[in-house]
Protein backbone atom coordinates (compact mmCIF):
# COMPACT_ATOMS: atom_id res chain seq x y z
CA UNK A 1 0.00 0.00 0.00
CA UNK A 2 1.44 3.36 -1.02
CA UNK A 3 1.08 6.61 0.91
CA UNK A 4 1.84 8.69 -2.17
CA UNK A 5 -0.71 11.35 -2.95
CA UNK A 6 -1.67 11.86 -6.58
CA UNK A 7 0.27 14.69 -8.17
CA UNK A 8 -1.89 17.72 -8.83
CA UNK A 9 -1.17 19.88 -11.85
CA UNK A 10 0.90 22.99 -11.16
CA UNK A 11 -0.74 24.88 -14.00
CA UNK A 12 -4.31 25.83 -14.79
CA UNK A 13 -5.71 25.76 -18.31
CA UNK A 14 -7.26 28.95 -19.67
CA UNK A 15 -8.83 29.72 -23.01
CA UNK A 16 -8.38 32.99 -24.86
CA UNK A 17 -9.70 34.35 -28.11
CA UNK A 18 -7.11 35.98 -30.36
CA UNK A 19 -7.76 37.89 -33.56
CA UNK A 20 -6.55 36.41 -36.84
CA UNK A 21 -3.86 39.04 -37.37
CA UNK A 22 -2.48 38.68 -33.83
CA UNK A 23 -2.49 34.91 -34.24
CA UNK A 24 -0.64 35.27 -37.54
CA UNK A 25 1.99 37.43 -35.83
CA UNK A 26 2.35 34.83 -33.07
CA UNK A 27 2.77 32.04 -35.62
CA UNK A 28 5.34 34.10 -37.53
CA UNK A 29 7.42 34.62 -34.37
CA UNK A 30 7.23 30.89 -33.68
CA UNK A 31 8.29 30.07 -37.26
CA UNK A 32 11.21 32.49 -36.98
CA UNK A 33 12.40 30.72 -33.84
CA UNK A 34 11.75 33.45 -31.27
CA UNK A 35 9.46 31.07 -29.35
CA UNK A 36 9.15 27.29 -29.37
CA UNK A 37 5.35 27.42 -29.76
CA UNK A 38 2.30 29.63 -29.21
CA UNK A 39 2.08 28.70 -25.53
CA UNK A 40 5.70 29.74 -24.97
CA UNK A 41 4.99 33.21 -26.41
CA UNK A 42 1.79 33.64 -24.40
CA UNK A 43 3.46 32.55 -21.12
CA UNK A 44 6.35 34.92 -21.80
CA UNK A 45 3.94 37.79 -22.50
CA UNK A 46 2.05 37.08 -19.26
CA UNK A 47 5.27 36.96 -17.22
CA UNK A 48 6.40 40.25 -18.77
CA UNK A 49 3.11 41.95 -17.85
CA UNK A 50 3.27 40.57 -14.31
CA UNK A 51 6.85 41.88 -14.00
CA UNK A 52 5.73 45.28 -15.30
CA UNK A 53 3.07 45.46 -12.59
CA UNK A 54 5.07 43.70 -9.86
CA UNK A 55 5.03 46.60 -7.39
CA UNK A 56 1.28 47.16 -7.70
CA UNK A 57 0.72 43.42 -7.24
CA UNK A 58 2.96 43.35 -4.16
CA UNK A 59 1.15 46.29 -2.58
CA UNK A 60 -2.29 44.86 -3.35
CA UNK A 61 -1.40 41.46 -1.89
CA UNK A 62 -0.17 43.17 1.29
CA UNK A 63 -3.23 45.45 1.50
CA UNK A 64 -5.69 42.59 1.06
CA UNK A 65 -3.75 40.32 3.41
CA UNK A 66 -3.78 37.55 0.83
CA UNK A 67 -1.84 34.39 1.51
CA UNK A 68 0.53 33.72 -1.38
CA UNK A 69 1.15 30.28 -2.80
CA UNK A 70 -0.45 27.04 -1.71
CA UNK A 71 -2.94 26.61 1.12
CA UNK A 72 -3.94 23.04 2.00
CA UNK A 73 -6.88 22.26 4.28
CA UNK A 74 -7.08 18.68 5.53
CA UNK A 75 -9.99 17.04 7.28
CA UNK A 76 -7.97 17.22 10.51
CA UNK A 77 -7.36 20.98 10.01
CA UNK A 78 -11.05 21.70 9.57
CA UNK A 79 -12.08 19.46 12.46
CA UNK A 80 -9.72 21.50 14.68
CA UNK A 81 -11.34 24.72 13.43
CA UNK A 82 -14.80 23.34 14.20
CA UNK A 83 -13.66 22.26 17.69
CA UNK A 84 -12.33 25.80 18.35
CA UNK A 85 -15.73 27.28 17.49
CA UNK A 86 -14.30 29.64 14.88
CA UNK A 87 -14.74 29.92 11.12
CA UNK A 88 -12.18 30.49 8.41
CA UNK A 89 -12.09 33.45 6.05
CA UNK A 90 -9.79 32.16 3.35
CA UNK A 91 -8.12 34.79 1.14
CA UNK A 92 -5.44 33.52 -1.18
CA UNK A 93 -3.49 34.28 -4.30
CA UNK A 94 -2.39 30.98 -5.78
CA UNK A 95 -3.90 27.58 -5.03
CA UNK A 96 -6.26 26.52 -2.26
CA UNK A 97 -6.81 22.77 -1.86
CA UNK A 98 -9.47 21.24 0.34
CA UNK A 99 -8.80 17.55 0.90
CA UNK A 100 -11.02 15.03 -0.85
CA UNK A 101 -12.09 13.45 2.45
CA UNK A 102 -13.60 16.74 3.72
CA UNK A 103 -17.38 16.43 3.79
CA UNK A 104 -19.64 19.23 2.55
CA UNK A 105 -21.03 19.60 6.09
CA UNK A 106 -17.56 20.00 7.60
CA UNK A 107 -16.68 22.60 4.96
CA UNK A 108 -19.87 24.60 5.64
CA UNK A 109 -19.36 24.37 9.40
CA UNK A 110 -15.82 25.75 9.23
CA UNK A 111 -15.48 28.05 6.20
CA UNK A 112 -17.23 31.41 6.42
CA UNK A 113 -15.90 32.76 3.13
CA UNK A 114 -13.38 31.90 0.48
CA UNK A 115 -11.78 34.23 -2.05
CA UNK A 116 -9.13 32.75 -4.32
CA UNK A 117 -7.26 34.57 -7.03
CA UNK A 118 -5.95 31.54 -8.83
CA UNK A 119 -7.46 28.09 -8.36
CA UNK A 120 -9.61 26.27 -5.84
CA UNK A 121 -9.34 22.48 -5.77
CA UNK A 122 -12.04 20.66 -3.83
CA UNK A 123 -14.59 17.97 -4.51
CA UNK A 124 -17.63 18.98 -6.52
CA UNK A 125 -19.79 18.39 -3.43
CA UNK A 126 -17.67 20.71 -1.26
CA UNK A 127 -17.66 23.41 -3.96
CA UNK A 128 -21.44 23.14 -4.22
CA UNK A 129 -21.80 23.38 -0.43
CA UNK A 130 -19.63 26.50 -0.35
CA UNK A 131 -21.04 28.07 -3.52
CA UNK A 132 -22.67 30.99 -1.69
CA UNK A 133 -19.41 31.65 0.20
CA UNK A 134 -16.99 31.62 -2.75
CA UNK A 135 -16.14 35.09 -4.04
Amino acid sequence: MSDLKPRLPDTEKITINVGAIDLGHIDLLVQEGFYSNRTDLIRTAIRNQLATHAEVLRQTVARRTLVLGLQDYSKRDLEAVRKSGTKLRIQALGLVRIAQDVSPALARDTIESIAVLGALQASAAVKAALNDRIH
